[in-house]
């Protein structure tokens, strides 16, 4: 066989070889696509402000936790638990806690014109909520149509997220994402919680905050979250919200897990 046909022959066989790894890892990708999708109806932030060092706050940390089973998670409400830091100076610091989660209760309550900050504190859909303790299936949710919120990853640590509005705003918008570990136990060594074992769920352990651009009506943007550098617990799962720029308060959400709780 002459050299050249020989030559050819091998050329086409490496191609072919490239082209089946090349379909065998777009393959994979899709395989293991996340997507994670609201409908044109709103899905509700529900924020939690707390603190280990709250001696208050166990009961509605543990009213959060009883959410991972309702029909209604991710679809009408996307949880998020913010662990404030102004606890940490009266005799024990909340590993959980984040200034910057602080400083976001904060700007609600300047929004609101009140002088304080408190925890437990819910905020639903950007306000203050304090019938949370009476209510088991959020009943108070009004759902009205906003537009669509997606998000996707291959590796759950890369994502995408698009957003189509009903009404585009003249302002923009930022995507906020939220990377959420469970199932975690503390065992409360000082302070008001003092020798109590406090579960948490839906603890934000990582927030990102994305610019986006806008293209024939449908904003988009990419983040990053480390799923690995932060898988603590026993779950993990993922809110993003969108707010138009300069805003508090959520227009749209979205959600899911990551890896679920356990089956009972």
């Amino acid at each position: 066989m002459p050299d050249q046909l020989i030559e050819h022959m091998n050329h086409l066989l490496k191609k072919l070889l490239r082209l089946a790894l090349l379909s065998t890892a777009a393959a994979k990708a899709q395989t293991n696509l996340i997507q994670f999708q609201s409908i044109r109806e709103q899905t509700a932030l529900l924020e939690l402000y707390t603190s280990e060092g709250c001696s208050s706050c166990p009961p509605a940390e543990s009213w959060l936790s009883g959410l991972q089973d309702s029909l209604q998670l991710w679809k009408a409400f996307a949880p998020v638990a913010f662990h404030v830091d102004y606890w940490d100076s009266l005799g024990w610091k909340d590993a959980w806690s984040n200034a910057g989660y602080s400083e976001r209760q904060r700007a609600y309550a300047s929004w609101w014109r009140s002088d304080s900050v408190y925890t437990p504190g819910f905020i639903l859909n950007g306000q203050e909520w304090r019938n949370w303790f009476a209510e088991k299936n959020l009943s108070v949710i009004r759902r009205e149509r906003v537009g669509i919120l997606t998000v996707t990853s291959a590796d759950t640590n890369h994502w995408q997220a698009s957003f189509l509005p009903e009404q585009p705003a003249k302002t923009g918008y930022i995507i906020h994402a939220a990377l959420l570990a469970g199932g975690i136990v503390s065992d409360v060594k000082t302070g008001e919680n003092q020798g109590h074992k406090l579960r948490h769920d839906f603890v934000a352990v990582n927030v990102v905050h994305i610019g986006t651009t806008t293209s024939n009506g449908v904003v988009s943007g990419k983040f990053i979250s480390d799923t690995t550098r932060f898988a603590t617990g026993k779950t993990l799962a993922l809110t993003v919200w969108v707010t138009q720029a300069g805003q508090l308060k959520s227009l749209q959400a979205t959600g899911g897990w990551l890896i679920p709780p356990a089956l009972k």
